[in-house]
């Protein structure tokens, strides 16, 4: 699944932050503090965060 442009819940921008996110937690950052640092203080928009599974890479082998 693609990171939503908006949070479900509030509506607040999300999709700008997910490549700082996804690179920091990658390079071995605690999640935690990459959100506080990027400003993501809702549960809500950092559940969007934390749940979010790239599967675009598998879903964009099959065909119709």
């Amino acid at each position: 699944m693609m990171m939503p442009v908006r949070c479900f819940s509030c509506g607040k921008p999300l999709a700008h932050l997910w490549e700082q996110y996804k690179a920091r937690v990658e390079k071995g950052e605690d999640p935690k503090k990459v959100l506080d640092e990027l400003g993501v203080k809702d549960y809500c928009c950092r559940a969007a965060f934390v749940g979010n599974v790239e599967l675009v890479k598998q879903v964009g082998k099959f065909r119709r």
